[in-house]
């Protein structure tokens, strides 16, 4: 009897604690290209363990953007957080689309040179830009190069073109990338969850949101209106986790965009935690966020 007791006991929790299980908590990170994010106390307080940085896809082959790559990398190994690359277009060939060989190749070598480095998204907002069966064989030769790698179909922006434009990427690949990044911006600055949602029914596999937050002021001719100010952002920041990654467990990480503004900076678009003047209320979200306010 005490036996049967125990066994019951140990289902009645099991079960009590399954739907904290299945809703996990989402990871937050932080996305930043500048290096010296991490050499801010205000930045270590928060313990962040994922960060993100855009870079070229020959980043190695530009001195000035390897050495800042370096530093940048360097800053994420001191402090502990797992970097993510998202990989872009070459400031050398703006134009020029690499072959998945050419690309494949380039990985390896960043491979080599930062052996921290184990995720990656295959290209910046391509849907704006980039015909999904090319990203797709970018995306199927960066997987072979690295089995053990998680590799991002893409990081995706919440534009209406989305859900063709992944169904036509997944017909390429003939199967589906276990991760998808995505920039949700309107989502959350207009407070709504109606086009994550829409994501999430256009693909399968996890999603990250690899940029979002909410804006203290643009200026980038954006034909999408939603109202900005640092009072504004501190709201969104609120709503992107208390009601926005609620909308499904498939949503696995937040990168907030991004650290800091500095003075000159944000001329056309700023969501800085920090401003020249210092931390704004979207930075007191995050500490709540973490328990440390």
């Amino acid at each position: 009897m005490r036996l049967i007791k125990s066994l019951l006991l140990a289902f009645l929790l099991a079960t009590a604690v399954a739907p904290a299980a299945a809703q996990a908590k989402v990871g937050l990170g932080i996305a930043d290209q500048k290096a010296d994010m991490f050499d801010d106390p205000r930045f270590t307080e928060l313990g962040i363990k994922y960060v993100r940085k855009t870079v070229p896809w020959d980043v190695l082959k530009d001195p000035k953007a390897r050495l800042d790559l370096d530093l940048w990398m360097a800053g994420a190994n001191a402090t502990g957080a797992h970097p993510l690359l998202t990989f872009d277009r070459s400031p050398r060939r703006k134009s020029y689309n690499p072959t998945p060989k050419e690309f494949a190749t380039q990985f390896k070598k960043l491979r080599a040179r930062y052996a921290g480095l184990r995720e990656v998204a295959v290209w910046n907002e391509p849907n704006l830009s980039k015909k999904p069966e090319l990203v797709a064989k970018w995306w199927l030769a960066l997987s072979k190069a690295c089995r053990t790698c998680v590799v991002l179909g893409a990081d995706l922006v919440d534009h209406k073109n989305l859900d063709s434009w992944a169904r036509r990427f997944v017909k390429t690949a003939k199967r589906t990338p276990r991760v998808w990044g995505l920039h949700n911006y309107v989502d959350a600055n207009l407070k709504s969850t109606k086009r994550t949602r829409s994501v999430l029914k256009a693909i399968k596999g996890r999603l990250w949101l690899t940029e979002t937050g909410g804006v203290v002021s643009r200026n980038n001719k954006s034909k999408v209106a939603f109202p900005t100010s640092p009072t504004r952002a501190a709201e969104v920041t609120s709503f992107v986790f208390n009601k926005l990654v609620k909308v499904s467990p498939r949503i696995e990480r937040v990168y907030l965009y991004h650290w800091n503004t500095g003075a000159g900076d944000g001329k056309t678009w700023d969501s800085g935690l920090v401003g020249p003047d210092g931390p704004r209320p979207a930075l007191d979200v995050v500490r709540r966020l973490l328990g440390l306010a």
